[in-house]
C-alpha cells in the first residue's frame, strides 16, 4: 500500500536534493521521488543510491523520475514517467518487479496510464508550480472532481497523485474529490517545522 504523501525532491544542485531528502525523512516522510534532471546516468546512479541507503534506514520508499536505469541500477522501489519519457511497456523490461507510475493531466491520459498498467497517477497540476518547466493546463478542485467522477462512470480505481504547486489550506478540498494523495515539493522543502508539517498532512491524507 502506496504512502498518500508523496516528497519530490528539489533543490539547486544534486547535494541539495540529498540534503532535503534527509531532512524531509527526518520529519517522517515514507515516500520520495528523486528528481534530478540535466545530469549523466552515472553521476544519477551515484545520487539515487545515497537516497536509496537514506530512504532505507527511515524505511521509506524512493522512487526515482523518469530513468529506468537508474531505478534499476540504484535499486529503487519505483519509477516516475512523464508523458514524454520512456514508455511503460520499455521500462517494465528493464524493472519487471517494481512499481510504476505515471504523469497524466486529462482523464485521456488516466485512460491511457490505465492500459499501461501503472502502479499509481500524479495528475496535475493543480495550480502554477515554479519547480515544473512547460507547464501542462492548470485543474483546479473542478479538474480533479470532474476526472475523478469520469474515472468513477468507467470503473477506475488506480492510485491518483494530486501534483502541482499545493498548499496546506489546499489538501483538505483535494482528497475531497476522491484522489488518493498528493505529491508535494515545495511544500516540505520550504517548511521551517516540517515535523509538524507532516503530522498536519498525513492527519488530513488520513482522516479528511
Amino acid at each position: 500500500m502506496l504512502h498518500k504523501l508523496q516528497y519530490i525532491s528539489q533543490g539547486t544542485t544534486p547535494d541539495e536534493h540529498l540534503k532535503n531528502i534527509d531532512a524531509a525523512l527526518n520529519a517522517g516522510v515514507k515516500l520520495v521521488q528523486l528528481r534530478l534532471k540535466n545530469i549523466s546516468d552515472e553521476l544519477y546512479i551515484d545520487y539515487a543510491s545515497e537516497a536509496k541507503i537514506s530512504c532505507d534506514k527511515y524505511q521509506a520508499l524512493l522512487i526515482i523520475n523518469d530513468n529506468a536505469y537508474v531505478s534499476k541500477s540504484s535499486n529503487a522501489d519505483a519509477l516516475h514517467l512523464g508523458l514524454d519519457d520512456m514508455s511503460v511497456w520499455e521500462a517494465r523490461k528493464i524493472i519487471p518487479n517494481k512499481l510504476i507510475g505515471g504523469t497524466a493531466n486529462t482523464f485521456e491520459h488516466i485512460k491511457q496510464r490505465c492500459t499501461e498498467k501503472v502502479n499509481y497517477i500524479g495528475l496535475g497540476p493543480y495550480q502554477f508550480t515554479s519547480t515544473k518547466e512547460k507547464l501542462s493546463p492548470i485543474l483546479g478542485i473542478e479538474g480533479y472532481h470532474n476526472i475523478i467522477l469520469e474515472m468513477k462512470k468507467e470503473n477506475l480505481t488506480i492510485p491518483i497523485y494530486a501534483i502541482g504547486g499545493i498548499e496546506l489550506k489546499d489538501i483538505e478540498a483535494i482528497i475531497n474529490t476522491g484522489v488518493y494523495g498528493i505529491a508535494v515539493s515545495g511544500l516540505i522543502t520550504h517548511s521551517d517545522n516540517k515535523e509538524k508539517l507532516i503530522k498536519e498532512l498525513n492527519n488530513i491524507l488520513y482522516h479528511a
